[in-house]
């Protein structure tokens, strides 16, 4: 007797096929990378049909070490990779169509051959990229190779470069989950109808994860850990901290108000590229709150780490308290930042 699929199994290779057919229309992979004369970062973006981002700028940094400068005509993947996302899109389709155990097993494992490949094809173009130099490049540092990690971060003289997958990317390795999970749906054979219900629900939160990451908030800032984006120091003392985030996601950190101050008038940030700006409420639990909505206390007796003399509340029950201790004056934000 031939084996048919469940219909849970169809909905979930449904929405994967969804899943790769929304793959031709994002960035499956970004190399993002950052050094304190570019504090926005630079950004290569990976799509399946070429590149974006801030190739133009890489290229003019790669020339001077001796790197290939990137052109989407160099590649042939670009060629072959929208046809390749569109044929399993297509094969997933086809698997609900044929209803056959064998013929949905048979497709994970060209799938995963598919990955797997692709992955090496990655690892091999950044090995050729980082290490086969030009010889008469005009900044030449013995034994030094230039090769991005294949994911996660690495160091790469005086720049970090974080590599990860982008938002069609989490939606490729979503799909694949859904098709492990497909496989998996059927190999429990007898007990097919109560495994429906949960992965289907896996399915679904599976394909809108990557699209959860897209509202960036503030970080965290640890105290003895991390440092002030703007003069370095360590940051110590919490309550005097604030924070920048770009509309990148990037977060910068700063020892007190002062020093966020003084970067954000420094013009190494266009103010088109901050999204929020957040400072710590002085009192209570010191948390991040944004400095559109926060109450400032200026002068005084208030002395922050870099000499600042500007603290914030979340509250104006909690800035009047306070304000009686430190004699200082009331101010908002547009008087601060201006």
């Amino acid at each position: 007797m031939k084996r048919r699929l469940s219909a849970g199994t169809k909905l979930i290779l449904l929405i994967a096929a969804a899943g790769l057919v929304a793959v031709l229309f994002m960035p499956i992979w970004r190399i993002d990378l950052n050094a304190p004369q570019y504090p926005e970062g630079l950004s290569l973006q990976i799509h399946v049909n070429g590149l974006k981002g801030n190739v133009d700028i890489i290229n003019g940094l790669n020339h001077y070490i001796g790197m290939k400068t990137l052109h989407n005509e160099d590649f042939v993947e670009f060629k072959i990779l929208p046809y390749a996302v569109i044929f399993f899109a297509v094969l997933f389709i086809l698997a609900v169509v044929v209803n056959r155990r064998k013929f949905l097993n048979a497709v994970f494992i060209l799938f995963v051959l598919f990955g797997v490949v692709a992955m090496y094809d990655f690892w091999k173009w950044e090995y050729d990229y980082g290490h086969n130099l030009n010889p008469d490049a005009a900044i030449k540092v013995p034994g030094m190779a230039y090769q991005p990690p294949l994911i996660g971060f690495k160091q790469l003289l005086n720049f970090g470069a974080y590599s990860i997958p982008d938002t069609g990317g989490w939606c490729f390795i979503g799909a694949g989950a859904l098709l492990l999970i497909a496989v998996i749906i059927e190999w429990k054979t007898g007990k097919v109808k109560q495994y429906i219900k949960a992965p289907v629900a896996a399915a679904m939160l599976v394909f809108v994860l990557p699209f959860s990451s897209c509202n960036a908030g503030p970080e965290a800032i640890v105290p003895g850990t991390d440092n002030c984006y703007f003069c370095k120091m360590g940051i110590s003392e919490v309550k005097y901290a604030a924070e920048l985030v770009t509309k990148k996601g990037k977060a910068l950190k700063f020892d007190d108000i002062h020093c966020l101050l003084s970067f954000t008038g420094s013009k190494m940030i266009d103010k088109a590229q901050v999204k929020d700006i957040y400072v710590t409420d002085y009192s209570g639990s010191q948390t991040l709150i944004k400095a559109t909505e926060a109450f400032f206390l200026k002068g005084g007796d208030i002395h922050g780490p870099m000499n600042g003399d500007i603290i914030a509340f979340g509250n104006q029950d909690s800035l009047k308290k306070i304000a009686l201790q430190v004699k200082g004056i009331e101010v908002n934000w547009e008087e601060i930042a201006k």
